[in-house]
């Protein structure tokens, strides 16, 4: 299997990467959903837009504690390094990603479209300013807005309540028309309309590679090659094939 996954990135025109939460499990940071989901521990009504508009200090402890205290002290791992290293030797064109965690662009990856946003900026919600999170103080909460100073900072991922943000949506679904292989990781094809990409991919006569420790939604729908495993210990095996 993992030959002919080779065999098709190799001949493939175009290469896109498509992202999930499982590929940062090895990194430290557990996915939101499942049985050891972050929701199984916290109530996630503190990220839903109207909850984080009337209960702005609650949310933000919660915001703080989770994605800048827990989720910041994560590192790339081999699988985030491995499609960096496709995208510097033109192999893979693009990546999209629903993790908010920045971690494909520490590990080096440049063409990275974050669809359903990014922890890593801040942005008011009054003058509509946006800031690197790590310039942002969090001793005080909810933080202040460095610009109009009485502003609402949001961090810069979507919220249960938002719509998907653009340029990443038409982009992504844009990727799905052109590209003629999909590299499918750590995602269980669950969450809308993000599924929809791969399965778009699919019917426009791309080739899937799925890599997952389980079967997901995708693998008996649209999946052509399943390479079943961790992420870093398949894409590492991945490499050591193509190269």
């Amino acid at each position: 299997m993992y030959q002919k996954a080779a065999e098709l990135i190799r001949s493939a025109k175009r290469v896109c990467a498509f992202t999930g939460a499982g590929i940062s499990v090895e990194s430290g940071i557990p996915p939101f959903r499942g049985q050891d989901g972050l929701w199984n521990t916290y109530d996630p009504k503190f990220i839903e837009i109207d909850y984080f508009h009337e209960h702005n200090q609650q949310s933000w402890v919660l915001i703080k504690e989770i994605f800048y205290d827990f989720f910041g002290q994560a590192r790339p791992n081999a699988a985030h390094k491995a499609l960096a290293e496709l995208e510097s030797k033109s192999i893979v064109k693009n990546l999209i990603t629903q993790n908010i965690d920045n971690l494909h662009q520490e590990a080096g990856s440049k063409n990275v479209l974050e669809f359903h946003g990014t922890a890593s900026r801040m942005v008011c919600l009054d003058c509509r300013q946006t800031f690197s999170a790590d310039k942002i103080d969090l001793a005080k909460l909810p933080p202040e807005c460095p610009n109009c100073v009485v502003g609402r900072l949001k961090p810069d991922f979507i919220f249960f309540g938002e719509g998907i943000p653009e340029p990443a949506c038409t982009l992504s679904f844009k990727e799905a028309e052109i590209s003629d292989v999909f590299i499918v990781i750590g995602t269980t094809g669950e969450v809308m309309p993000a599924c929809m990409i791969p399965a778009a991919a699919s019917r426009n006569g791309a080739s899937i590679i799925e890599v997952n420790v389980n079967p997901s939604r995708f693998t008996d729908s649209v999946t052509d090659v399943f390479l079943q495993g961790p992420a870093t210990a398949v894409m590492s095996k991945l490499l050591a094939t193509m190269f």
